[in-house]
């Protein structure tokens, strides 16, 4: 098929599933993937095939860049010592588990090792979709593991076609291929960054700024190919870095084209790759003989199995060498936790891409004997691992019964009343310093405190839903109602309908009263404004005035962001929550100054 009819029909796709995905109440991906299988039945769309280049070269950067961009740095520094050894040892060791079960079943050793090296690592882009329903800090220790293990399963497989072909492998050649892996994959991505954060410094056009963004991944990538290290450690380091000095050096407009522009096109980029997955699985399936699925098959599903089990035991062996946390779960609570992390580590379109690289003949060495295999097997798990573990993964999350963890809500209010009160204490200085007068200063203060008691008020009502639905459940439990429980919100409106009616001054400062007409008290107050003649010619120019509140708005919205950085600096609060306010921040910054002219 013609590359524009392929793109349309993946397209529709994805537009299909998309659709359909929320009516039978399956995670997308998994729709996706059903949707490439049933189409791999039209042996036409079967000869549509997936480049291994096309996904390390083009998707990976993309991908990978954007999940570093999210991800955070505190999380990877507090669960480091989970991390490394579960993006390294544990690749290793489901690789020569995998190779152990290829030879079980008759596979070469080298063939075997290849096939270990392209199921071995679970994948970032499958874990972003289904891991969603992960407790934050799992899902983020599962995630930053994820970005990491495909450098090591790489180095793996350099290795295993090496033997394939009859290389001279040595104890020193693989130290030196890890050590250049790694090494020069972080220098690649040091190098990389520290590039566009002096071009980034230097501009202040959104335009300039994305376009760099957007260039940083592949530059890390092809950097790190230059040298024979790790493209993908390249673009994770370089991610990770850029997202941490990005608030400094890009605009509010600029984040906010990058938060609208990324996600929809890692998006398109993931709902292909599911999709591709599903017609890959289809080539690979009619091109083995018949007599050879049934061995295939079981292959499959030992090897499927054995990396569950791996998963689980190297979680059992490394919980020693974790760091004791005082308020330590049970051993109970723990295993649980390992059951979870071990079902959400599903494959992806990285094993895929690893597997169709392998050779199908070299010139001088002649072929790599059970490629189809290894296609073959690798499609398998990729297809297990999506149709089993995910739909598995909501049921075995309910069942751990983890904790409701409100400690990203409590930095989040934190962080919005801190940025707040130091704005506030600031304000005279900064007013002073931009010329605004008594009457700007005035109205933008009642804002400031008006923002501030709508923090205060939003994490008292958080607390005392908490309350309340600990008192619910202990009434459940107790089959009786709680006499001196509070009523609800409703309960208390009643209760006061009574009662004088009250003005809630809106952000736009449009009042509403809460009587019956208190729309129409709205529209006529807009009207009072809208046609009031009343005005004072001599008061200072509007034009003046909305000058003044717009410089000092910006005034404190940088300072907000100065204090932002600082929680962020000292470990106060998460990167997460650092970008949620910093999105809020930018679009109030952009409804002051507009919306930048890009032509």
């Amino acid at each position: 098929m013609e590359g524009l009819e392929v793109t349309v029909l993946i397209g529709l796709t994805i537009l299909v599933g998309t659709m359909l995905a929320p009516r039978v109440r399956l995670a997308l991906p998994l729709v996706l993937v059903i949707l490439g299988l049933l189409l791999g039945f039209v042996p036409q769309l079967r000869e549509i095939q997936l480049p291994p280049e096309t996904v390390l070269l083009l998707f990976l950067p993309v991908m990978l860049f954007w999940e570093s961009l999210t991800t955070s740095l505190r999380s990877i520094r507090r669960d480091f010592r989970y991390i490394l050894p579960m993006s390294t040892l544990l690749v290793v060791a489901s690789a020569f588990a995998v190779a152990g079960i290829g030879l079980l079943f008759g596979m070469p050793w080298e063939t075997a090792l290849i096939l270990g090296a392209a199921v071995a690592p679970p994948d970032a882009t499958a874990v972003a979709a289904l891991g969603r329903l992960l407790p934050t800090r799992m899902f983020m220790k599962l995630k930053a593991e994820s970005l990491t293990n495909d450098g090591t399963a790489l180095v793996l497989y350099a290795i295993a076609i090496s033997l394939a072909l009859g290389g001279n492998v040595t104890p020193l050649s693989v130290t030196m291929s890890v050590l250049t892996s790694y090494i020069g994959g972080i220098a690649a991505g040091v190098v990389v960054a520290a590039l566009g954060y002096l071009l980034l410094r230097r501009t202040s056009s959104t335009i300039v700024i994305n376009v760099t963004l957007l260039l940083i991944p592949f530059s890390a990538f092809l950097l790190a190919e230059i040298v024979h290290a790790s493209g993908v450690l390249a673009v994770v380091v370089a991610g990770l870095i850029v997202a941490y000095v990005s608030p400094r050096v890009t605009t509010a407009s600029s984040r906010r084209q990058v938060a609208a522009a990324w996600p929809f096109g890692v998006f398109l980029l993931n709902g292909a790759l599911f999709v591709l997955i599903g017609l890959e699985v289809q080539f690979v399936a009619h091109e083995i003989s018949a007599a050879a699925i049934g061995r295939l098959v079981l292959i499959t599903l030992a090897v499927w199995m054995t990396l569950l089990v791996v998963r689980y035991l190297f979680q059992v062996m490394n919980a020693p060498f974790q760091r004791r946390n005082p308020a330590r779960p049970s051993r109970g609570a723990r295993a649980r936790s390992m059951a979870v992390s071990t079902v959400a580590g599903m494959r992806g379109a990285v094993s895929l891409a690893i597997a169709l690289s392998v050779p199908a003949a070299s010139a001088t060495e002649g072929e790599i004997a059970g490629r189809d295999e290894i296609v073959f097997v690798t499609a398998g798990v990729i297809l297990l691992s999506l149709l089993v573990q995910g739909p598995l993964l909501p049921a075995i999350v309910r069942w751990a019964r983890f904790p409701v963890d409100h400690a990203e809500d409590e930095e989040y209010e934190l962080a919005e009343r801190t940025i707040s009160g130091a704005a506030l204490a600031a304000l005279d200085d900064l007013a002073v310093e931009h010329g605004v007068g008594q009457e700007i200063r005035d109205k933008v203060r009642a804002e400031g405190y008006q923002m501030l008691e709508f923090s205060n008020a939003r994490a008292l009502a958080r607390e005392q839903a908490i309350v309340d639905a600990e008192a619910q459940a202990l009434d459940v439990m107790l089959d009786e109602p709680d006499p001196l429980g509070r009523g609800s919100i409703s309960e208390a409106g009643d209760a006061g309908a009574d009662a004088a009616p009250t003005t809630v001054r809106m952000p736009d400062a449009t009042r509403l009263v809460d009587d019956e007409d208190g729309t129409e008290g709205e529209v006529r107050t807009l009207q009072m404004l809208a046609t009031s003649v009343d005005v004072d010619v001599m008061q200072r120019s509007p034009l003046l005035r909305h000058e003044e509140h717009t410089r000092l708005k910006l005034a404190l919205l940088d300072r907000k962001r100065e204090v932002l950085l600082g929680l962020r600096r000292d470990g106060t609060v998460d990167d997460l929550v650092v970008r949620r306010i910093s999105a809020r921040l930018d679009l109030e910054q952009v409804r002051l100054q507009g919306i930048e002219d890009y032509d």
